[in-house]
């Protein structure tokens, strides 16, 4: 692997680790991030000569651990005095052995009821996944300086209320948890959408999401929306594989070949759906797992129950409403009702902007064979689309209605 290609996967396997150990050290999220950047920067310049460490986690931490400790030094507000203290935390303060993990961790220290939810989960997104400001503001449909915004206040909100970088006790752990599952989520999300068409690209997104579900479950085993969470997330994985061509165009749900579905990810996702719905109360992740555990158990695309399904998005309507929703809802309406009652619904949205909309749009125009109009909107779809594969299989659709009748 060229070393330029080994900062890359290092930085997004343990991006999110580095800035919690090292923030265990400072205290301010804000100089634990920049150290943490400054340490990456460091390997760009140092390993293409010296070549990759044995282990690079474990030197950029300490790389970025340096970084901080000089920066306590040169600042005027901040002694010597100080910069020993940083070092005696590092040294001396062990993890909690209830929590064990940094980077979930790290995760409830974001999403500290002091802030307001929204910025809660992008200020997560940027300093757990690394992501950029301008996928996150992707992510919530909003302008990229309006996300930035939001992120530099929230680290100045942690910074100047003396947010405590500390595992919350028990009492705390709820309040915080519907930012912990939202950030998740969109982190898997992230994963699922810019690895389509490359599936090694951001796959490491999908399983670190994965794996925090499968950690904050064992954690807090009485949540069914963690449990909800998790079987979402292990139902769209097990179609990971069927979900691309060998071309590495997108392949939609309906169209899939269904032997090439993970069956133990499939069996154990419609478990956890059936484990969290039989305990009476039910929450949007429930709902959203739901729905895909109809799809899942549906053995061709022909007996899925659209009825069932319009039914469960009438509930997370009035769970989580919001746009998205009814855009779903309205895919399911078309089928079971035609696609001139869905595109009254749709039509009805403020969605322009995300390529979901144009592509469900057009798709529904394509099918009402108003083919001009259908082809305008696959091509603003492939131009929005944030994944190669999924680009081309809209630029494919688009082609194929240019000259329809």
């Amino acid at each position: 692997m060229p070393e330029t290609d080994a900062v890359t996967a290092v930085f997004r396997e343990e991006y999110g680790r580095a800035v919690s150990v090292v923030l265990r050290t400072t205290r301010d999220l804000g100089l634990a991030e920049e150290a943490v950047q400054e340490a990456f920067a460091t390997a760009a310049e140092r390993w293409p000569t010296d070549g990759t460490p044995e282990q690079p986690g474990a030197w950029i931490i300490t790389t970025a651990r340096r970084r901080a400790v000089d920066r306590f030094r040169r600042e005027a507000a901040r002694g010597e005095k100080e910069a020993q203290a940083a070092l005696a935390r590092w040294d001396a303060e062990p993890e909690p052995e209830s929590f064990g993990d940094d980077r979930l961790k790290l995760l409830f220290v974001c999403c500290h009821p002091a802030l307001a939810m929204p910025a809660r989960v992008a200020l997560a997104l940027r300093v757990l996944g690394g992501l950029t400001t301008a996928q996150i503001a992707a992510a919530f449909l909003v302008p990229e300086a309006t996300m930035g915004q939001r992120i530099s206040r929230a680290k100045a909100k942690i910074r100047d209320a003396g947010i405590p970088y500390r595992v919350p006790s028990a009492t705390e752990l709820p309040e915080r948890l519907a930012g912990v599952l939202a950030v998740i989520y969109l982190v898997y999300n992230e994963g699922y959408s810019a690895g389509l068409g490359a599936p090694s690209e951001r796959s490491d997104l999908c399983a670190e999401a994965v794996r925090l579900a499968r950690t904050l479950s064992r954690l807090m085993p009485a949540e069914p929306e963690v449990d909800g969470l998790l079987a979402l997330m292990l139902l769209s994985e097990s179609r990971r594989a069927a979900r691309s061509g060998p071309d590495g165009f997108l392949v939609p749900l309906g169209e899939q070949d269904r032997s090439r579905w993970d069956a133990e990810l499939v069996d154990e996702g419609l478990d956890l759906v059936r484990r969290s719905l039989r305990r009476g109360s039910p929450g949007p992740y429930q709902v959203q797992a739901a729905i895909q555990a109809v799809h899942s158990s549906a053995r061709t695309a022909a007996k899925t129950d659209w009825s069932k399904i319009v039914r469960l998005y009438d509930l997370l309507a009035t769970l989580a409403p919001g746009p998205v929703v009814e855009l779903n809802r309205a895919v399911a309406v078309g089928e079971v009702e035609g696609p001139a009652a869905a595109l009254h619904i749709v039509d009805d949205l403020s969605l322009s902007g995300y390529h979901v909309f144009h592509a469900v749009r057009a798709d529904l125009l394509r099918r009402l064979a108003r083919f001009a109009e259908a082809a305008d909107e696959y091509e603003e779809a492939a131009r929005l689309a944030p994944g190669e594969g999924e680009r081309k299989w809209l630029e494919q659709r688009r082609n194929g209605l240019r000259g329809a009748p």
